[in-house]
């Protein structure tokens, strides 16, 4: 994932959240903070999640916004947010890790793409959620 730019600014850990909707808001101002995105793009963030859970199994969740999101995107960039009491994403389905995504073009299928490859190792999870440093989540994303 070297075309993602990771900082620790858009990590935020050990975050206290009470549902999804608080869930994709931080996720997406993350993303706006770290001037990948536009205040509207948090809007389509929603309208994604209406359409079909953004949940991908193994307490991951992966919010980004709608196929007409497009035009709000200024560059690729993630967030990240480490919830170890979980949050609920719908079904009993609990994230303990959300990870708001924007790309520009396609790039957006191949962030999603290693970040599923990452997040399908159950270990990988367990580790990202128990780090207990902003450096420690990103060096884990870089490895792969």
């Amino acid at each position: 994932m070297k075309n993602v730019i990771f900082s620790a600014d858009k990590i935020v850990m050990d975050a206290k959240i009470s549902n999804k909707q608080e869930a994709i808001t931080l996720a997406g101002q993350l993303l706006v903070q770290g001037e990948h995105v536009t205040d509207d793009y948090i809007r389509k963030m929603f309208e994604r999640e209406e359409l079909m859970t953004t949940y991908i199994g193994n307490g991951v969740a992966i919010p980004h916004g709608t196929n007409e999101s497009k035009e709000f995107i200024k560059s690729s960039g993630i967030s990240i947010i480490q919830v170890p009491n979980g949050v609920d994403f719908g079904n009993g389905n609990i994230a303990y890790l959300i990870i708001g995504i924007a790309g520009i073009g396609d790039e957006h299928l191949e962030i999603l793409s290693n970040i599923a490859i990452v997040c399908s190792e159950e270990e990988n999870v367990k580790t990202l959620v128990n780090a207990t440093t902003k450096e420690a989540i990103i060096e884990i994303f870089e490895r792969g």
